[in-house]
């Protein structure tokens, strides 16, 4: 994606050193766009708890980086017990998204056919490897706009060519992946084909992904966009100001129900309410194949409160504030993810093509994961 005219990913080795990994500061973003270096498996665990990166796609990305970076820590005589303890402090910094884990364990099945090999080997395997997942995650969210710009295109000739609402909550774009985005991928895609595309964006609190991150990158690439509360999105579908909802994912189950930003179910309630079809759109690495039942089974992750009590923003002079904005005795609680059942969700987009949100609509494009129990939930 474009960042004033250049092109970045979310996540690089560094040009003139490839042992150091580089990311995009998203805390810092919108008001200043900074690069991060990062040396050592903490800092890849730190940018990941503290948010620095975020995002399913990314999430994983990094994780592959940081195991990366183990295998350059890892004794000599230790190596497969440092790189392990390293791996499990990778999936404990973040419980909901599933491509955290499956970047990690798939890291590791190269990383152990390489213990026995010398250490330079070692390394360059896990780099080849890293890339490979960073650079499939990039090429996923392509083939996820091919796929989602048809279900746009259709739209926007029912209208005859007028605008097409799409309301998006949190951020699924670029920022959210190493490349391109899952829901905004879609988006993308029809801009560029001259599509009439306009952007709801939900705020997204606590976190104001949505303020801070998707409206930046939409301006970025120039796609029209209104910033609106959380609260607005019902008003909007009762009044037929939107078109379609499109939302990332950070987890779905082989029988179709998705976990996402805090706020994504009240989203699909509330479309399904007013007829408005409902996306979710994902890579292959968000599925959990192993899971059946969202509600039950996908791991809610609870953040710290403060991200709740406080808020931080840019004054009018500019300066960077974190306010308080309840009571000093208001304690609170901050969820920060959601679960949508599978029947309020349309479709699913992934880079395989589209399906319905249900374990025979996923098992036709992923046949391979037919093996396993049923769903049994409704």
């Amino acid at each position: 994606m474009n960042v004033n005219g250049r092109h970045y990913r979310t996540i690089w080795l560094k040009e003139t050193d490839n042992t150091v990994v580089q990311i995009i500061n998203q805390l810092a973003l919108p008001h200043s766009f900074d690069i991060i270096d990062l040396r050592t498996v903490e800092d890849v665990r730190r940018a990941i708890k503290d948010m620095y990166v975020r995002g399913a796609g990314l999430i994983g990305a990094t994780a592959a980086y940081g195991m990366y970076l183990a295998v350059l820590e890892a004794g000599e005589g230790s190596f497969t017990a440092d790189l392990l303890r390293s791996a499990e402090i990778l999936k404990n910094t973040r419980p909901t998204a599933s491509n955290l884990a499956w970047a990690v364990d798939r890291m590791l099945v190269t990383l152990t056919d390489s213990a026995d090999l010398p250490p330079a080997k070692k390394c360059e395997d896990a780099r080849i490897e890293a890339q490979a997942i960073a650079d499939e995650d990039a090429d996923s969210c392509r083939r996820i706009g091919i796929h989602g710009v048809e279900i746009i295109k259709a739209i926007a000739a029912r209208k005859k060519g007028e605008t097409v609402n799409i309301l998006t909550h949190c951020n699924a774009g670029w920022l959210a992946f190493v490349d391109y985005g899952s829901a905004l991928s879609p988006v993308y895609a029809a801009h560029d084909a001259g599509l009439k595309v306009h952007v709801w964006v939900d705020e997204t609190r606590p976190r104001n992904q949505g303020a801070s991150l998707t409206a930046w990158e939409l301006g970025q690439h120039g796609v029209p966009h209104d910033l609106i509360p959380d609260n607005a999105g019902g008003h909007l579908m009762q009044h037929g100001m939107v078109d379609m909802v499109i939302t990332g994912a950070d987890r779905v189950t082989r029988c179709g129900d998705a976990a996402n930003k805090i706020g994504t179910y009240l989203k699909a309630a509330a479309a399904k309410e007013n007829g408005v079809p409902f996306y979710v759109a994902l890579p292959s690495s968000t599925f959990d194949f192993n899971m059946r039942d969202g509600l039950k089974e996908i791991p809610i992750e609870e953040r710290d409160a403060s991200e709740v009590r406080f808020v931080s923003g840019k004054t009018k002079s500019g300066a960077l504030k974190t306010v308080q904005i309840c009571p000093d005795s208001t304690s609170a609680r901050n969820w920060g993810f959601d679960v949508t059942p599978a029947r309020y969700i349309t479709g699913l987009i992934s880079e395989r093509g589209i399906c319905e949100a249900s374990e025979q609509g996923i098992l036709g494009l992923y046949p391979e994961q037919a093996a396993g129990q049923g769903c049994t939930h409704g």
